[in-house]
């Protein structure tokens, strides 16, 4: 046999220089092993389709087989692929810049299998952690003859006959000194389960496979059943619980695409910068960061995409944007929106029980992206305080915006999770009749707004509840989206429907009892930023006192918050709404009536004076109370001054 000895000097031009200086390519040095073991894969795939055409041996079940010497500091990568002739090596080695794969995959075109070294590049990474890469192959070819290439990181190389009894090739790494955590077993096994674990090539370590080789994405969604989803799920992200759904994708054109994205259970977190959904290429793992791929509303999504067509850099690290990239974030959008329509139709209740899950995506995502919001516009849930139907079996949260605008008939709310029930817009609006379709009664907070609320309830009216921190946005949001309506929160204002139309009778002064405990109220609190009125609601439960807070001005000491990141508190300017039928009111006016001046001087005051106006101030502190309008640094003033005045009541009594 012949000696194959040869010096030379590889190619490098100006555009494959960039691939050999070494640390510069790669953001990270351990995805050596990630490009060398998917050249591997390429290399088994390639034996493959060349045999099926009768171009090569077809050779034993494809494996890629990682062995570790201690002694001489070597981390070797082989496989039993197709290896390469000398011609070849000197091709697509030498030659930097050229992808052996983009030959292979014009010539084998007609096969469907995809060849994960179109990236073409990923061999030189090894120089990242190796001082000297050895590379001996055989080609299974008939005839061939098996060469050793080896080469320091400079443009210099030698390449010599070897000796490899197999076709494929080995990857021989001398490790730098500082690279040589590369040794470690658990190390390698740890760079195998996050970047080749699906691939379908068995990966062994010292003999032994190691990833699991099977990826449930690249199946059937009928060959997969719910324990299979689930089981996936726990691995990708232990001990997060069981997701709450999952969307399959599947399509090959006009991309190639796979996946299963799951919706995960509520757990206070989530990202909606990076994600959490990991980007594979060809069953080999990229990234953890997808926000050019996914619309940022589902970034908290979790799972699989899989696609050979996302454009990315040299190093697979970072995604390029475009006209591509935005159609499949479209694509994944559709497909998640279609399974929400899917389970919102054929299992209603589960719907409703899973719903403040899914509400973050959902609203979000309406938000951001005016399709996605047509697509979910009949899937938007809202708690309400109207009872549940007794039988949720049947098709109550459906029912289209159209379909109740036309004067479908009313459909009743479905109970979800905690006893709160659930009812679509549409339905909520079915059911208020023709005189009240237009104005949505809401609520955002049950214990802040408790007294308006119960007196709405009290009058029959139906109140939904928007109660996260994403319907200070959403609110508006739909209101511009639906321009024939207007929503009012409960605390807003009341109308004559809550109010008791009851005539008053004037004294000797001309002035009626609503009069007379304004300005009792006006002289008490000397506050000129409080709007006083009262009237006489209705109800034996109506508080004493409200505060109301007019829609426009509120939304914009809400925005005024969020902007300035703090909690929105309660405005300067407020309504003071007094319950003249409330005794406690009652009493305080008469206390005011009787009040005989004790103290001499043209600014003389009654103890009793002096209790009532105490008492009006205990009532405005009662009402900022239960709404939340008392700072912190308040509370202690607060009680401080309840228990001076009770003491005083006490006294009185005695």
């Amino acid at each position: 046999m012949p000696v194959l000895e040869e010096k030379g000097q590889i190619q490098i031009h100006t555009e494959n220089i960039f691939p050999i200086i070494k640390k510069a390519v790669y953001s990270g040095h351990e995805v050596f092993l990630r490009e060398l073991v998917s050249n591997g894969v390429d290399a088994i795939s390639k034996r493959r389709m060349a045999a099926m055409a009768g171009d090569c041996s077809e050779g034993p079940e494809g494996a890629i087989q990682i062995r570790i010497d201690r002694e001489n500091k070597t981390l070797t990568i082989s496989d039993n692929g197709i290896g390469m002739s000398a011609d070849e090596v000197k091709r697509y080695i030498n030659q930097v810049a050229f992808s052996s794969a983009e030959d292979f995959l014009e010539k084998y075109k007609s096969e469907g299998d995809a060849i994960i070294g179109h990236f073409g590049l990923g061999f030189y990474s090894s120089f990242m952690v190796a001082s000297q890469v050895e590379l001996v192959s055989l080609s299974a070819r008939e005839g061939s003859e098996a060469v050793r290439w080896t080469c320091d990181g400079s443009p210099s190389f030698s390449l010599e006959s070897a000796e490899r009894s197999e076709p494929g090739t080995d990857v021989i790494l001398h490790l730098m000194e500082e690279e040589l955590e590369y040794i470690e077993p658990a190390r390698i096994r740890t760079l195998i389960s996050t970047y080749c674990d699906f691939l379908p090539v068995a990966v062994q370590l010292e003999g032994e496979t190691v990833n699991k080789r099977e990826a449930p994405w690249r199946k059937s969604p009928r060959d997969l059943s719910d324990n299979d989803y689930t089981e996936l799920y726990r691995y990708l992200y232990p001990f997060q619980g069981d997701p709450l759904l999952w969307v399959h994708l599947n399509t090959d054109y006009p991309y190639n695409l796979q996946g299963i994205l799951f919706f995960p259970r509520s757990s206070g977190r989530a990202d909606w910068e990076k994600g959490e959904i990991k980007l594979y290429c060809n069953h080999v793992f990229v990234s953890d960061s997808i926000k050019e791929v996914v619309p940022r509303y589902l970034l908290p999504l979790r799972g699989v995409i899989d696609s050979p067509d996302i454009p990315l850099n040299v190093s697979r690290s970072a995604l390029q944007t475009d006209r591509r990239v935005r159609s499949i974030g479209g694509f994944v959008a559709k497909k998640v929106a279609d399974r929400l329509k899917q389970l919102h139709r054929d299992e209603p209740k589960r719907y409703a029980e899973i719903w403040e899950s899914l509400a973050p995506f959902i609203k979000i995502g309406a938000m951001e992206d005016e399709k996605f919001a047509d697509q979910v516009a009949e899937l938007v849930l809202f708690g309400t305080t109207a009872a549940p139907a007794s039988d949720s079996s049947g098709d109550a949260a459906g029912d289209s915006e159209g379909d109740a605008a036309a004067g479908a008939g009313s459909l009743d709310p479905i109970p979800g999770q905690d006893g709160r029930a659930y009812t679509t817009l549409a339905s909520y609006r079915s059911r208020l009749g023709a005189d009240n379709a237009k104005r949505i009664l809401y609520c955002t907070d049950e214990a802040g707004q408790a007294g308006a609320l119960a007196l709405w309830k009290s009058q029959g009216a139906e109140v939904l509840l928007a109660d996260t921190f994403i319907d200070t946005q959403f609110i508006p949001w739909l209101e511009y989206r639906h321009e024939e309506l207007t929503f009012q929160r409960v605390d807003a204002e009341l109308d004559d429907s809550l109010k008791e139309q009851e005539s008053e009778l004037a004294d000797a002064d001309g002035k009626d009892s609503s009069e007379k405990l304004r300005e009792l109220f006006k002289a008490a609190l000397a506050n000129d930023k409080v709007t006083l009125q009262v009237q006489a609601l209705k109800g034996e439960e109506a508080p004493a006192a409200l505060i109301l807070l007019p829609e426009q001005m509120r939304r914009i000491n809400d925005m005024g918050a969020l902007m300035e990141q703090r909690l929105p508190g309660l405005p300067e300017h407020h309504v003071l709404l007094v319950n003249r039928r409330h005794p406690l009111v009652a009493g305080l006016l008469s206390l005011s009536a009787g009040a005989v001046i004790t103290t001499p001087g043209p600014g003389g005051t009654s103890p009793s004076q002096q209790l009532a106006d105490d008492l009006a101030r205990h009532v405005y502190d009662l009402a900022r109370l239960a709404v939340g309008g008392l700072e912190p640094n308040q509370l202690s003033g607060f009680q401080q001054r309840s228990a001076e005045l009770m003491g005083r009541l006490m006294q009185r009594g005695l």
